[in-house]
């Protein structure tokens, strides 16, 4: 197909829709005006219709004004008539309230009033009564000032009785302590006249004793016997030592300061003693004791044993260490407030010091020293001198009689 040929059909199809229109567009005209008259005619209608509508509305509108306004009128008169009520009402309660006050005010005033009666009366009695308390008191006082001034006229009257009674007592005393004194002056005298002729007589009796002699056999087993005993004695020194360290811990542990020292000093005087003896060059030959004939026996324990006059200085000196011993054993547990009991004494336990292994066996030194201690014990413990006295150096000896009631040194032959 060539392109003249397409554009000839081209023109005619545009040809033939004109053609077409044109024999169309008077029908579709007079259509259109049809149209346009109907719609006025519905449009018209409408109108009426809306017309009609408002004025029904307008009188429906006018109805519910005028019903509203009658409502209204007849809220406002019921509103008026509930707050006339109310006013009314409140007029009454402010009228009560009003007698009521005035009535509370009334019986306030006469409680008031009434209070203040009674508080008056409470202080007009209140005054009264301590008017009374105040007169009572007085009244009171005056009696003591009389019962204490009569008590104390009694009482410088029971003083001057008890200064009469006093004097005499004291007098009495006096003459008592003076005749004591005086009898026991003379039984010291007579005490020390016997002691002075028994010591006499033993003295007189030893010059003669000593002027004998024992056998040589004798006097050489009494040196055998000497030695054994000094070794025995010094092994038992050397062994002593740990229950001194024992004893001193001891002591420590119960706080018994006092008592520990004194402990320490005699542990020195101990050492000293057992350094001299250990030091000493001794001659057996040469001391008396061993050629010395026996002059006394002494018992304990219900055994018997003899011995001379070195042998019975060596006992007297165990009696008078103990005592010395006992004393300060017992001051030092009466410092420490510990209850007297001199048997848990180290030194009374030990009852060694001062002796030095000769003369008498270590068994008799240690009772007689025992003897003494237990008694001067007690008069350090309790702060008397009932069994010893001090020399001018202080230093502490048992008595001469309960000396010899202790030894009870019997002559022999």
């Amino acid at each position: 197909m060539n392109i003249s040929n397409v554009h000839r059909s081209t023109v005619s199809l545009i040809i033939g829709v004109v053609l077409a229109a044109g024999a169309v567009a008077p029908v579709m005209a007079g259509a259109q005006q049809d149209d346009r008259q109907e719609h006025k005619r519905e449009h018209k209608q409408e109108q009426v219709q809306a017309a009609a509508q408002r004025a029904a509305q307008a009188r429906d509108g006018r109805e519910q004004a005028q019903r509203r306004n009658e409502e209204a009128a007849q809220r406002q008169a019921q509103v008026q008539q509930a707050r006339q009520a109310r006013d009314a009402s409140m007029r009454d309660a402010a009228r009560e309230r009003a007698m009521r006050q005035d009535a509370q005010r009334e019986a306030a005033q006469r409680r008031d009033a009434a209070v203040r009666d009674r508080q008056a009366q409470a202080q007009a009695a209140s005054r009264a009564a301590a008017q009374a308390r105040v007169e009572q008191a007085r009244a009171r006082q005056a009696r003591v000032a009389q019962e204490r001034a009569a008590q104390d006229r009694a009482r410088d009257a029971q003083r001057r009785e008890q200064d009469v009674r006093n004097a005499r007592i004291a007098a009495a005393q006096r003459d008592s302590r003076q005749r004591e004194d005086r009898e026991r002056d003379a039984r010291a005298d007579a005490v020390r006249d016997r002691v002075h002729r028994q010591q006499d007589q033993e003295r007189n009796r030893q010059q003669q004793i000593d002027r004998q002699r024992v056998s040589r056999q004798e006097q050489q087993r009494r040196i055998a016997r000497q030695q054994q005993q000094v070794q025995q004695y010094r092994r038992y020194l050397d062994q002593r030592q740990h229950q001194e360290q024992r004893r001193a811990i001891e002591l420590q542990r119960e706080r018994r300061m006092a008592q520990y020292r004194y402990q320490q000093q005699y542990y020195q005087r101990m050492r000293a003693q057992r350094q001299r003896m250990l030091a000493s060059r001794y001659d057996y030959d040469r001391d008396p004791y061993y050629y010395t004939p026996d002059s006394y026996r002494y018992s304990y324990a219900g055994n018997w044993y003899q011995t001379n006059r070195y042998g019975a200085d060596q006992l007297r000196q165990a009696v008078n260490d103990g005592y010395a011993e006992g004393i300060r054993a017992g001051r030092a547990d009466r410092q420490d407030g510990w209850r007297a009991d001199y048997r848990n004494a180290f030194a009374y336990q030990d009852a060694d010091y001062g002796y030095n292994g000769y003369y008498v066996s270590q068994s008799d030194y240690a009772y007689y020293f025992r003897q003494g201690f237990r008694r001067g014990y007690d008069d350090g413990y309790y702060a008397r001198d009932q069994y010893g006295r001090y020399d001018d150096n202080g230093d502490a000896s048992i008595l001469q009689a309960i000396l010899a009631t202790i030894l009870n040194l019997q002559p022999l032959g």
